[in-house]
């Protein structure tokens, strides 16, 4: 599949404008701590100057994602929402904003668009039934074939199974992950690696909850996860959750979140 096909070059061009309006909206509202301890909130002058320059460095990671390489439309549409994760998060720090700050700003933007993807990817099931376990594992399935399509590596790589009413994911190979981890050694940047653990590696546990659509929380459990070094993310999305089950679910989140 050539890189610079045209439904990718469309796809690039949609994803550009969804992130730039993502960042224009949440930088607009919130503090920003820089290197030296302080703290501001940038103007639209400052925002106006930001998103050119996401975007040229979108251009300039490019080359590290060999979406050329994969093996489906859809690993390549999620590489490219991870060169823009990358991008601005790096064009941050360029702006002398604290790493840890720049974590925390683009885990929630990325969070506003990841969670607004979900929602209309959850839409038909919502529609259909009511069971909350039936919502998740039918979207999961449906995820499953686009964007995720389990097609091997270099693209995804994932063993579907069933525990009773719950649907198992276990990943083996992830092309986002791949990219950042492959850039982040080129370019020699750590922070990299710790920006995406810290955004894409934790939206599951909220994204289950708004897919599941109901009240209950804690639809997710992953104890192992590629971004530590680990062999394999081990997903697996709960059908049902007990009060007792939800609690310790929760707490068990937290632990991960905190670290």
């Amino acid at each position: 599949m050539a890189d610079g096909s045209l439904r990718l070059r469309l796809a690039r061009r949609l994803i550009g404008r969804i992130v730039s309006r993502a960042a224009r909206r949440g930088l607009a509202t919130r503090g920003l701590r820089d290197t030296q301890g302080q703290e501001s909130r940038w103007l639209k002058p400052e925002i106006e100057a930001f998103v050119p320059a996401m975007a040229a460095e979108a251009v300039r990671l490019r080359p590290h994602a060999r979406q050329a390489e994969l093996p489906t439309f859809g690993s390549q549409l999620m590489v490219e929402m991870a060169i823009w994760t990358m991008a601005a998060d790096r064009s941050l720090r360029a702006c002398a904003i604290a790493p840890e700050t720049a974590r925390q700003v683009v885990a929630d933007l990325g969070w506003d668009i990841y969670r607004r993807m979900l929602a209309l990817s959850a839409l038909p099931m919502r529609l259909l039934t009511r069971d909350s376990g039936r919502r998740l594992r039918w979207t999961i399935r449906a995820l499953l074939v686009f964007p995720f399509a389990p097609s091997g590596a270099p693209g995804y790589a994932v063993r579907v199974s069933r525990d009773g009413d719950d649907l198992l994911t276990h990943f083996t190979h992830c092309p986002p992950q791949s990219f950042v981890r492959r850039m982040a050694w080129a370019e020699d940047d750590a922070d990299s690696l710790e920006t995406f653990r810290q955004s894409w590696c934790r939206y599951d546990w909220p994204g289950a909850d708004v897919i599941a659509g109901g009240r209950e929380r804690g639809h997710y459990r992953r104890r192992r996860t590629l971004s530590h070094g680990d062999p394999v993310c081990d997903m697996c999305w709960i059908s049902k959750v007990s009060r007792g089950a939800e609690r310790g679910l929760e707490e068990r989140a937290g632990d991960v979140l905190r670290t």
